[in-house]
């Protein structure tokens, strides 16, 4: 029983195509943030928060090349996570910190490609959280910030969301100071769409959703869902907490673009039926995949 336990808690490899299609997504995601950063922010005195946005501000002040302080000031940040989070993650993250440095450095005499900073504030930080969100949906990290704020969450009783948006208030403050308020503004706007982007980029353009619900007719809307989406119930068995009665729950998983035809079958079977949709970020296993309707 012993040699089994081991076995089973043994660190499982990646197989070689998975191991190339994170690779190489770690490398776009990184490239496309260095686009970002040195085609659109950087020419227009925009910066981004964290550990990016202090490299920026360095880099402005002293004339030297943005790449080369995006990888020095990483660089402790990445040992810190070797130990404190995992080999996996500390390697994955050097590869798109070294990736970023480098198209960064390359980029770094390439005019703009627009004057305008909102312009630069839209398109930059839809590239940039685009760029962060494929490096982190692969396992990675671009910004030494996430990795302080997990480590000082297990000795505080602030969220690691919290101490990231403490930080980068301060940071976004600063370019207030070093390139005046409008620009501090327009970063805080380049900040929250690449925000946003990312959160898109890592739960996929499709988005699931989980679907719960009660009915005495539970059998006959989940016979629908099954013939009219394709998707696959679980039923299960509940007990109301303030009736005391036996409940039966009909759960699923959808895309948004399926929610809007889930909730016209439930009001077709059972107009008073219970109904909750939620976002869920990831699904894995199962029969998730459409089956074909007829």
């Amino acid at each position: 029983m012993e040699g089994v336990q081991g076995k089973s808690s043994h660190h499982q490899k990646l197989s070689v195509a998975k191991l190339i299609k994170r690779i190489l997504f770690i490398l776009i995601g990184s490239a496309l943030f260095s686009v970002g950063l040195e085609i659109f922010l950087v020419p227009n005195h925009i910066i981004d928060g964290g550990i990016v946005g202090i490299s920026i501000i360095i880099a402005h002040l002293s004339g030297l090349p943005l790449g080369m302080f995006l990888f020095l000031l990483n660089l402790p940040f990445l040992v810190i996570g070797y130990k404190q989070i995992g080999k996996t993650f500390a390697i994955s993250t050097l590869l798109g910190v070294s990736t970023m440095s480098i198209v960064s450095s390359l980029l770094h005499d390439v005019k703009g490609v627009t004057e305008d900073p909102l312009l630069a504030a839209v398109f930059g930080g839809i590239i940039l959280g685009i760029g962060v969100g494929l490096v982190i949906r692969y396992g990675g990290s671009l910004d030494g910030t996430e990795i302080v704020a997990i480590l000082i969450n297990k000795k505080t009783p602030f969220s690691v969301g919290e101490i990231v948006m403490f930080f980068n208030l301060f940071i976004l403050g600063s370019a207030g100071l070093v390139f005046g308020v409008d620009r501090a503004m327009y970063s805080l706007m380049a900040y929250y769409i690449a925000f946003k982007m990312i959160d898109l980029t890592i739960e996929g353009f499709q988005g699931s959703k989980s679907v719960w619900i009660i009915s005495d007719n539970h059998k006959d809307i989940g016979d629908a869902i099954v013939a009219r989406l394709g998707r696959s119930v679980t039923y299960l068995k509940g007990e109301g907490g303030y009736s005391g009665d036996d409940k039966n729950v009909v759960f699923c998983i959808i895309t948004r673009l399926e929610e809007a035809k889930l909730k016209l079958i439930v009001e077709e079977v059972d107009p008073s039926a219970f109904l909750a949709v939620g976002n869920i970020h990831d699904v894995r296993g199962g029969q998730f995949k459409k089956r074909d309707i007829h």
